[in-house]
């Protein structure tokens, strides 16, 4: 493995470690905080502050060491965990993902002089005094003229209950270039004693006196004892970042002698001496209280649990397998359809072939699947740099976020998302002012969720905000040319104009929205993934928009129909229901144009032979199959010949290997050797709306 591949692992180990601090941030707004909550955000800095220094990034290493010292000051009690701090931790947080993505991108690294300010100054006390070590004993002053540390050490003498056999004893002498390279054997003794290690002993032999002592330089070695049940990896793992440093890992055979855990305060408050005298002061009456936000209850500790054994794959060896198993998929089909033309469909092994095929193509796309917690991760940011830009509150509430979806819906479902949350924020919540004076909170929630429904992924973006004004709407759109003045239009149509090209209800041009551009590419992009969208809104109460995507974008549950001679397939999920019309079933308007009663509701009827250019199908509603379907229009009729069958196919690309046709989504190889076509039920029924006239001008598709 060379260094680019290591560097690449660190990238995606930096990314796992800010979507656990994003995690821990939620987790203390909602909860408050606890000790290991602040320790998990501390290793994480720490882990991207080692790897930065390994690979030579200074500006994110010279960024994570100040952030984190802050942070060590919170987990070690020395700062109290208040709003603003928390305000700053966060924001820096913020800073840090744009230093992780310039160095993995080669980009510019962003300019950080304001945030380090900021960090310096919540580390820095106001006012420098010495500190007084109260939990010294006092026999045992700090003199200022001390030449070495003896005296401080000869505290520790007192002997310790021994450790059994088995115990781990760690010795580590850090290289003389340690701190310069951004290494700080105190924060490494702290990992050691989180893992309930205990210092016991110190090598002194390199020291100099004080006169002599270089602060940039390291001179001691320590000596440790490690319960038996930490693994060795896990503590190698505390090093792994360390640079020169002469490490030995050795099981005990016989008791040791551990020192007392006072060696530990006293390397601190040494520390603290050498560095920088602190000031220890009560604050004047007059001075404003900080609201601290409160520690969780310690709970008892509970063994670890095992870790989850896991292994990077090369996404390209993913796909490979991933379409290897699809052209098996369609072999097993072939030949089941052989057979049964030689009346051998129904032997026991064919449909064990059969069930561990779909068995075997459901678990590998199960490797390609990723929780949508990826995806929701980065929505918070969102929601805090629009509270910037706005002025306003909001709350963001996140439910579902460990559903599972195919890794391209994750991908590129981010879009779609941010342009809804901005929405949400932008356009659906009002101002805390107006939010009182209408009798609600004054803080806006944003709910987002997800959840499975039916073979699909249903992710719902809402906001308690004012609803659509569809009389503000409706004007907006005369106004623009997307409607006619006289144009008769439900709610729910009124509520799709929002996704017309160009239209905008903002007043005013500015970063967030105005443009009439982002709902028109949300719809867009959802309907590229083959998904679809809804819109649920109450004036006055809130909006909601729910997208409707597949799971996975390789194969797909469908009815397979004929439509002249040429086979096609409807995606299930779309499918409300099929019939065969009775006499009066159909009203006729014209040559062209039919409608359906569907349960007292008439639906208009779309010949697919005429939108397609089919020759020899069935002209006739009355002699055809009709099927109802669910677009993002509303419901609508596909007339097709007839109705074959019912399975799974397997997606190929049109784009990928002839060139993208308007109306079809995808194609598939059929059990007996055939290519039949996937029909966009969105892009058609969106086609014949803009203009029935257009039902006359079919794509082109029969030979």
């Amino acid at each position: 493995m060379n260094l680019d591949e290591i560097q690449q692992i660190f990238f995606q180990e930096c990314d796992e470690g800010l979507a656990t601090m994003e995690a821990s941030f939620a987790s203390v707004r909602q909860n408050g905080h606890d000790h290991e909550t602040i320790n998990t955000i501390f290793r994480s800095v720490h882990s991207i502050k080692g790897g930065a220094g390994a690979f030579g990034h200074e500006r994110l290493q010279a960024y994570t060491h100040e952030y984190e010292t802050l942070l060590d000051l919170v987990r070690n009690g020395t700062l109290s965990l208040t709003s603003d701090l928390l305000g700053t931790i966060v924001g820096a947080f913020d800073m840090l993902s744009d230093h992780v993505a310039a160095a993995r991108d080669g980009g510019e690294p962003p300019a950080d002089a304001a945030m380090l300010a900021r960090l310096v100054a919540a580390s820095t006390p106001a006012e420098p005094v010495l500190v007084i070590l109260d939990d010294l004993p006092s026999a045992a002053p700090v003199a200022a003229g001390l030449d070495d540390f003896d005296d401080l050490f000869a505290l520790c003498e007192a002997p310790a209950p021994a450790a059994p056999d088995g115990d781990w004893q760690v010795t580590f002498v850090p290289g003389p270039d340690a701190l310069e390279n951004g290494g700080d054997p105190l924060l490494l003794l702290r990992e050691l004693t989180m893992l309930e290690g205990e210092v016991i002993a110190v090598d002194l032999a390199a020291l100099p006196t004080l006169d002599d002592l270089h602060p940039e330089c390291s001179y001691l070695g320590w000596t440790a004892i490690v319960p038996a049940a930490v693994a060795e990896d896990d503590i190698r793992a505390i090093f792994e970042f360390m640079g020169a440093c002469d490490l030995t890992i050795t099981r005990l055979g016989a008791p040791a002698v551990a020192a007392d855990d006072l060696l530990v305060d006293l390397l601190d408050a040494a520390e603290a001496v050498i560095a920088e005298p602190v000031a220890v002061t009560a604050a004047p009456a007059s001075a404003p209280v900080a609201t601290v936000i409160p520690a969780e209850p310690t709970a008892p500790r509970t063994p670890a649990p095992a870790a989850v054994q896991t292994i990077r794959v090369d996404l390209d060896k993913l796909d490979r397998l991933v379409n290897l198993v699809g052209e098996l998929v369609i072999t097993q089909a072939m030949l089941a359809q052989r057979l049964s033309e030689h009346a051998l469909g129904g032997i026991s092994e064919l449909t064990d072939l059969d069930h561990l095929t779909r068995e075997l193509q459901e678990s590998t796309m199960a490797i390609r699947a990723q929780p949508m917690k990826t995806v929701f991760s980065r929505v918070p940011r969102i929601i805090r740099e629009l509270e910037v830009e706005t002025g306003k509150r909001v709350r963001l509430d996140i439910v579902g976020e460990m559903t599972e979806v195919d890794k391209t819906v994750v991908e590129r479902i981010g879009e779609p998302l941010t342009h809804l949350i901005r929405n949400a924020v932008d356009h659906g919540l009002e101002t805390p002012a107006d939010r009182l004076a209408a009798g609600k909170a004054e803080e806006g929630v944003v709910t987002l969720s997800a959840a499975h429904h039916s073979g699909r992924i249903v992710i719902t973006v809402a906001d308690d905000g004012r609803g659509i004004d569809r009389k503000r709407v409706r004007a907006k759109a005369i106004e623009r040319g997307i409607i006619a003045a006289d144009a008769i239009l439900s709610d729910e149509e009124t509520d799709n104009l929002i996704f017309a090209p160009g239209f905008s209800t903002a007043a005013t041009v500015s970063n967030i929205s105005g443009r009439g551009v982002g709902m028109d590419v949300v719809r867009k992009n959802v309907q590229a993934l083959g998904g679809r969208i809804g819109i649920s809104s109450n004036l006055g109460s809130g909006s909601s928009f729910a997208l409707s995507l597949p799971l996975t974008l390789a194969v797909l549950d469908g009815m397979i129909v004929t439509v002249g001679d040429q086979t096609f397939v409807i995606p299930l999920g779309h499918i409300v229901e099929s019939l065969r019309p009775s006499d009066d079933g159909v009203k006729v308007l014209g040559p062209t144009a039919s409608l359906l009663d569907v349960r007292g509701s008439y639906v208009p009827v779309h010949r697919v032979a005429e939108q397609l250019g089919i020759h020899g199908a069935q002209t006739d509603p009355a002699q055809a199959v009709l099927i109802v379907v669910e677009s993002d229009t509303g419901q609508a009729v596909l007339m097709v010949d007839s109705i074959q069958d019912q399975r799974q196919v397997v997606v190929k690309s049109l784009e990928a290997n002839y060139e993208a046709i308007p109306g079809l989504a995808g194609a598939t190889i059929l059990g007996d050797g055939r290519v039949a076509l996937i029909l966009d039920v969105d892009a058609l029924i969106s086609r014949w709306r803009r203009d029935p006239r257009l039902a006359a001008a079919p794509l082109g598709l029969a030979a």
